[in-house]
């Protein structure tokens, strides 16, 4: 794998993308023919036999046998033609050209969508390479190819390994990148907050092209901070932050979410909501979590409306949102019960009252807990001394 300005994307996340979107409904996706054309033309100019055996598994295709037994050909005499450039750097050459044909090969695989082969030969690569930088190199790209195929396990592994391995370098960049990799990971396990302090942290520092674009980096990391951040530092951190506000206004629906929901206009705040919704159930990284994102926003704005009033008629926060009284009501309630929302609503005079727990009397109940745990240690550790 070698250094460039720029890292090659390999594997690129896009054709795992592509993947997704063709696997969802035609009513979230609209343009499934132009996106198959897309994807075919570079399954077909790569030879990428093992991608294209994935789409005729994955989306139910009929195998074209012709192709496949062209680019299987293919394959099969380039990774021929790279295991002799390997045997002559072992028989003619140094480590370092032994090490560059060991990832030529490596990279091969990488491209042609063979994840068990690419891991395998990147490990084979990371055994002969010496310098931390370049180590760091072949760990991220098989952390890509975690997250092009969504390999939990392979992901996690490694992140861990990368981890102990950048604490020993001083190498910003890589650490940086890093830290995009980790995030792009703790999204798609939901883990919002960790994805938010990551990405945040990176935000003037952003070098990680080769897993995603600028634009797709601020939509992580304004979804990331939304859901995760009080209302004093998403102002601080995202609302004021010029590399945002940069790059936000050409999400759709993005701007107007983060500042409806910051300047309490509710009912613009739930139409960028849907729109936002249902950007993210075409996303490979957070469609799984499109439900809860849009739960989580919701109970968000209902807590911060009530905050400002000991009650409020239902009628009049049903206007403030553009929803229903009915809808509202039957909401609010699930919440309640959930105990997401600490309010109760009197349903003879159609108002919504505010019942804030007593933050002196929760601290107090506390120490009386924690006073109860630890005087019950304390009883069991004099019985074992006086034993």
């Amino acid at each position: 794998m070698e250094e460039e300005e720029h890292t090659e994307k390999l594997p690129n996340l896009e054709y795992a993308q592509w993947l997704y979107l063709l696997s969802l409904p035609d009513s979230l996706v609209r343009n499934k023919e132009d996106i198959k054309f897309k994807l075919m033309e570079v399954i077909k100019s790569e030879n990428m036999s093992f991608l294209y055996k994935r789409a005729v598994d994955e989306l139910n295709w009929n195998s074209d046998l012709q192709l496949v037994q062209k680019m299987k050909k293919a394959n099969e005499d380039k990774l021929e033609e790279l295991d002799a450039k390997i045997k002559d750097a072992i028989e003619n050459f140094g480590e370092s050209e032994v090490r560059d044909t060991n990832a030529a090969k490596a990279d091969y695989y990488a491209r042609i969508g063979d994840k068990e082969h690419a891991v395998s030969q990147y490990r084979t690569t990371l055994e002969k390479t010496v310098g931390s930088g370049q180590k760091l190199d072949v760990i991220l790209t098989i952390l890509r190819i975690g997250l092009f195929n969504l390999d939990h396990d392979l992901i996690k592994r490694t992140l861990d390994q990368a981890n102990s391995m950048v604490n020993d370098t001083t190498d910003w960049d890589r650490k940086n990148k890093l830290k995009v990799y980790d995030a792009l990971y703790a999204l798609s396990i939901r883990d919002f907050k960790k994805a938010s302090t990551q990405l945040l942290a990176t935000l003037s520092t952003f070098t990680a092209t080769e897993l995603i674009d600028y634009q797709e980096y601020i939509f992580y990391t304004v979804i990331a901070s939304i859901v995760s951040l009080d209302r004093v530092t998403l102002k601080q951190k995202v609302l004021n932050a010029p590399e945002i506000l940069a790059v936000i206004d050409n999400v759709p629906h993005l701007t107007s979410l983060l500042n409806s929901l910051y300047n309490c206009n509710y009912s613009a705040f739930f139409v960028a909501l849907a729109g936002i919704t249902d950007k993210l159930k075409t996303n490979k990284f957070l469609a799984p979590h499109a439900g809860y994102f849009c739960k989580e926003m919701r109970v968000m704005a209902y807590a911060q409306m009530l905050e400002s009033y000991r009650s409020v008629q239902l009628n009049t926060m049903a206007h403030a949102f553009g929803v229903s009284p009915q809808f509202l009501d039957n909401e609010i309630s699930r919440f309640i019960a959930s105990g997401r929302l600490h309010c109760k609503i009197d349903k003879v005079g159609g108002i919504v009252e505010t019942n804030r727990p007593d933050s002196k009397n929760a601290q107090y109940q506390s120490v009386i807990k924690q006073g109860d745990l630890l005087l019950n240690r304390v009883q069991k550790l004099s019985r074992v001394i006086n034993i």
